[in-house]
């Protein structure tokens, strides 16, 4: 089964480079490639994107927006956020709207691909950079939700790996885990939240105090 992947970039000779990366992977399903999100609600209807690769600044609706409409009319498709933007706002903002993963359109196209790769899989890529900044969304000491509690130690000390922007082999690695215990751990923290992503689990967990 390939993953069915979707592009919402109004730069056109960006958009068609990225194009020609992902229809070279031969499991990878282009299903669409658009210059705005303003037939979003209908594309959701017809791809049915595993992934989708989003610009923020789109013009009229922008792809944070847009983020939000997938996260409400498609919860189980993962928001990829491919842009220029590195302000601490703009991350919390596509974070809060049920992006999984956030990259910076400086980073190598194989890295790229690694990320479609591991949001498919339920990570949470982010550009070092950009995970820096996430951190720095939460405070030292958290203020901790009551959500937090019904997790066990071992699945909150899973999530707070993840906070870090750890991909699942970062998180097997430190905690000496095989990726699948990471993978069944990750999967509990999703039904016991009731969240469909890394970044809803980590906003709902840790709340900023």
């Amino acid at each position: 089964m390939p993953i069915r992947i979707a592009l919402y970039e109004d730069n056109k000779p960006l958009r068609e480079a990225l194009k020609i990366l992902i229809q070279g992977i031969p499991h990878y399903q282009l299903v669409g490639a658009y210059g705005d999100c303003l037939q979003m609600e209908t594309h959701l209807k017809t791809y049915e994107a595993d992934v989708i690769l989003m610009d923020i600044d789109l013009p009229v609706r922008s792809g944070i927006e847009a983020a939000a409409i997938v996260q409400k009319l498609s919860p189980t498709t993962e928001v990829l956020m491919l842009t220029v933007f590195d302000e601490d706002d703009k991350v919390f903002q596509a974070i809060c709207a049920g992006a999984s993963g956030y990259l910076l359109k400086k980073t190598p196209p194989s890295k790229i691909l690694e990320a479609i790769e591991e949001v498919y899989n339920g990570g949470a890529p982010m550009t070092p950079t950009i995970a820096r900044k996430v951190l720095k969304l939460f405070p030292k000491t958290p203020t901790v939700n009551a959500a937090l509690d019904q997790l066990t130690p071992r699945e909150q000390e899973v999530l707070q790996h993840l906070a870090k922007g750890n991909s699942y082999k970062m998180v097997a690695a430190e905690l000496d885990l095989s990726i699948d215990t990471v993978r069944t751990y990750i999967k509990r923290i999703y039904e016991k939240l009731h969240v469909h992503s890394v970044a809803e689990a980590i906003h709902k967990a840790f709340l900023k105090g």
